[in-house]
């Protein structure tokens, strides 16, 4: 009986052995709940704040406040509705840990940011925060809109849409107004309600544009659901 149980725990110890030598490296165990602490949690607290969900302060201390922004913020953005901050609430908060989001997929969504920035530089450095968040709405609009590209670069760069890009403005350095801007909005902030279409009543030359019904003016845009 002894050899058959010591025999029986071999087994079992090689099995678990090679269980957790073999999963996969790539799950993220990284989760933030009611009582975690840090400055994870802190940079989601000011990201939920800056968008209106949560009315606590920002101190870095997960308790019910926090846990009712991000319910709110979740089913928002059509995520699992648990108050947890897990990879998936992480990546829509745009917060990128090393173990929750390869370096590739980084990459390409810091790489959007700072194509979208600079758009919105080159369309409204001059415009208010909620302006330039307004602008970088737009071009998500547009790539989530069956008669747009369906990518942040295929709509920036579409024939004839933006005058950054004509000029060349687009090139320019974009603020750090702008890049914050363009996070915002890559995290579901939109102003404009669904608009994919903007304009400067004052300067466009655009009649097609100029007679489109007009939604809402943020600063010296007016913004169309068409």
């Amino acid at each position: 009986m002894k050899k058959f149980f010591t025999a029986l725990f071999t087994i079992i110890f090689t099995l678990s052995t090679i269980f957790f030598i073999n999963m996969p490296k790539n799950i993220s165990a990284a989760t933030y709940s009611w009582g975690s602490t840090g400055e994870t949690v802190r940079t989601a607290q000011e990201k939920l704040k800056r968008w209106g969900y949560l009315n606590g302060s920002v101190d870095g201390i997960f308790g019910y406040q926090t846990y009712s922004a991000v319910l709110k913020f979740q089913e928002k953005n059509g995520l699992t509705i648990d108050g947890i901050i897990g990879p998936k609430t992480l990546e829509a908060l745009g917060i990128f840990e090393s173990s929750n989001k390869n370096s590739a997929d980084s990459q390409n969504y810091e790489n959007n940011i700072w194509l979208l920035a600079s758009l919105i530089n080159g369309e409204a450095r001059g415009e208010s925060y909620t302006g330039q968040v307004a602008v970088g709405a737009v071009v998500l609009n547009r790539v989530r809109h069956a008669s747009f590209p369906n990518t942040i670069s295929g709509v920036i760069y579409q024939t004839g849409q933006f005058t950054a890009v004509a000029d060349g403005q687009i090139n320019l350095t974009p603020t750090n107004s702008c890049l914050n801007a363009a996070r915002d909005a890559m995290n579901g902030w939109d102003p404009t309600n669904g608009a994919i279409y903007y304009w400067n009543p004052k300067t466009s030359t655009n009649t097609w544009m100029l007679n489109l019904p007009i939604n809402l003016i943020i600063g010296n845009h007016a913004f169309s659901t068409a």
